[in-house]
């Protein structure tokens, strides 16, 4: 599993390893927190973006928007703002404890979420397992480069399924109808009517 993150995460944890071993296991957990700040800072930073905004921007921006859409009452849909590392990741707990609460179908929207570490990832796989547990199905849509490569690297489709990792809501919301009721979903999803109405 260590073996599928990103290469500096790796080092820190292959660096911290080979310090409890061979030097101290307080040394070692210094280091570690060192360098996962290091690690931290970096991904925050690299994950900045200063662009102009153009035509297509605005363009795919409408696939990701809620406004205009229905969310019907089988789906509950959350979302992810800013970094997902550690030390955020607890607030997944809170959609876990309320699965027996929540509607049959889960959409947690990643648009904004614009960097994920090894814990965030553990995170997500322990809230899709849980989902899975409690016959609920979890489906992710939106995902940036930096956690979309980092996910597909550590095979996160093994614990949502392949089909339930969407490039926009709007895909998401037609994989939601399909999964609730598939012969109706292919009815409702026709291109014709993926287009918003005036």
């Amino acid at each position: 599993e260590l073996l599928k993150l990103s290469k500096l995460e790796i080092c820190v944890w292959a660096t911290t390893f080979a310090l409890t071993v061979f030097v101290d296991l307080t040394v070692a957990v210094e280091a570690g927190m060192v360098f996962s700040v290091l690690v931290f800072i970096r991904k925050v930073t690299s994950t900045t973006i200063v662009a102009e905004v153009t035509q297509e921007y605005v363009h795919e921006g409408r696939s990701h928007t809620l406004q205009n859409r229905h969310i019907p009452p089988y789906v509950a849909v959350f979302r992810i703002d800013g970094p997902f590392l550690f030390g955020g990741t607890d607030k997944v707990e809170g959609i876990i404890e309320r699965l027996s609460d929540l509607p049959e179908v889960l959409i947690l929207r990643l648009r904004n979420m614009t960097a994920i570490d090894s814990t965030g990832l553990q995170a997500l796989e322990e809230l899709a397992d849980a989902a899975h547990r409690s016959s609920r199905h979890l489906l992710l849509c939106g995902a940036r480069p930096q956690p979309s490569q980092l996910m597909h690297q550590a095979e996160f489709e093994r614990h949502v399924g392949k089909n339930n990792i969407c490039s926009h809501i709007e895909d998401a919301l037609a994989r939601a109808a399909e999964l609730h009721d598939p012969i109706r979903a292919s009815d409702l999803f026709t291109p014709e009517n993926l287009i918003p109405q005036p």
